[in-house]
C-alpha cells in the first residue's frame, strides 16, 4: 500500500467509526487536534475512575462500556438533548473504557479529514514497572510528516494524578508501546511478559495478553476496533507458550510495530482466519457470544 493510499484509508470511517445518522453532530467536535483532545474527556468518563472525578459511584463495568460502534455511543450521548460540543459534568458523562475515548477521537479526526486510527498496546505511565493494557489514537501530522500517538483520556485531572511529564497529544513511543513493539521486546528478552496486562490482579497479565493485544491492534489497523475484552480466533488462553503460533505473531509484530508500515498488515489480516474479526466475538466480561455490529 502506498503512503497516499494508506492516508486515504485512515481518513474514511470503518464499520465501527462510522457515525451513521449522527455524522453532522460528530462534525461539531473540534477539527483542531489539541482542542479535540480537550473536548472528548468532557463527554466520557472511565468506568473504573468515578472517584477521581468526585462521584460517589462504585467503579466497574457499565452497560455503555460494552457499546462497540461510534454510532451507538453518539446516540447515547445525544439522547440527553445536548450537542456534542457542550461539555458534560462528570456525573452526566458516558461510562466507558480507554477504547471509547480512542474510538470517538479517531472518528472525529476522520470526520475532519485527518488520517487517524486506533492503537492497542500498553501504557507505561499508569503504574511504575508495568506495561498496562491501554488504547490510544494515532493520527497523521501532515506538517511534520509523521504518525503521532495521542491519549484523549488524559485530561488535566489524570495528568496531575499520574504526574505525567509529556504532552498527551504527542506521546513518546516508550510511554505508549504498541502491541507489536511489546511483542518484539518480549521475544528479544527485553520485556517481562508478567508485567504486561492489568496490574494488581492475580493473573491478568503474561505473554498471552501481549499476543491478544497484538491481534486487537492488527484488527484496529484494518478498521475493526473491538472492545478490549472481545476475544476471537487465534487469541491464546492463559497457558504456557508451547504450541502457540509464534511465527504468525512474529509476522504481525514485524508489520505493526513501525507506524510507517502498520497499514501493510491489512493483507495478512484478510488472509488469516484466526486474525480477521468474525461476525460474532466472545465478550469475556459478559461471558457471551455477541454480534460485532449490533451495538
Amino acid at each position: 500500500m502506498s503512503a497516499n493510499d494508506s492516508l486515504a484509508y485512515y481518513t474514511r470511517p470503518g464499520p465501527l467509526t462510522a457515525a451513521g445518522g449522527h455524522q453532522a453532530s460528530l462534525e461539531t467536535l473540534p477539527g483542531d487536534v489539541p482542542a479535540l483532545f480537550e473536548a472528548v474527556p468532557g463527554l466520557l468518563i472511565h468506568e473504573f475512575l468515578p472517584g477521581l472525578y468526585g462521584l460517589d459511584r462504585e467503579p466497574g463495568y457499565t452497560e455503555t462500556g460494552h457499546l462497540r460502534s461510534t454510532e451507538h455511543i453518539l446516540g447515547r450521548l445525544l439522547a440527553d438533548g445536548r450537542p456534542l460540543a457542550e461539555r458534560r459534568e462528570p456525573a452526566d458523562r458516558l461510562g466507558g473504557s480507554c477504547r471509547h475515548f480512542t474510538l470517538i477521537t479517531v472518528a472525529a479526526l476522520r470526520a475532519h479529514g485527518i488520517p487517524a486510527r486506533a492503537r492497542c498496546g500498553f501504557g507505561t505511565y499508569f503504574q511504575p514497572g508495568w506495561h498496562v493494557d491501554h488504547w490510544v489514537a494515532e493520527y497523521w501530522n501532515a506538517a511534520e510528516g509523521r504518525w503521532i500517538l495521542g491519549d484523549a483520556q488524559m485530561d488535566p485531572i489524570l495528568v496531575e494524578s499520574l504526574n505525567l511529564d509529556f504532552d498527551p497529544v504527542d506521546i513518546p513511543r516508550d510511554k505508549f508501546v504498541v502491541a507489536g513493539q511489546a511483542w518484539e521486546s518480549f521475544r528479544a528478552g527485553e520485556l517481562d511478559p508478567d508485567r504486561c496486562g492489568l496490574a494488581d490482579t492475580d493473573d491478568e497479565f503474561g505473554w498471552w495478553w501481549i499476543a491478544g493485544n497484538l491481534i486487537r491492534d492488527t484488527a484496529a489497523l484494518a478498521n475493526m476496533e473491538l472492545l478490549p475484552w472481545d476475544v476471537w480466533g487465534a487469541m491464546p488462553e492463559p497457558s504456557p507458550i508451547d504450541g502457540a503460533p509464534l511465527d504468525l505473531f512474529d509476522r504481525l509484530a514485524s508489520l505493526t510495530a513501525d507506524p510507517d508500515t502498520a497499514a501493510d498488515v491489512r493483507e495478512l489480516y484478510e488472509a488469516e482466519d484466526g486474525i480477521r474479526v468474525p461476525d460474532q466475538v466472545f465478550n469475556f466480561i459478559r461471558k457471551s457470544a455477541e454480534p460485532v455490529l449490533a451495538t
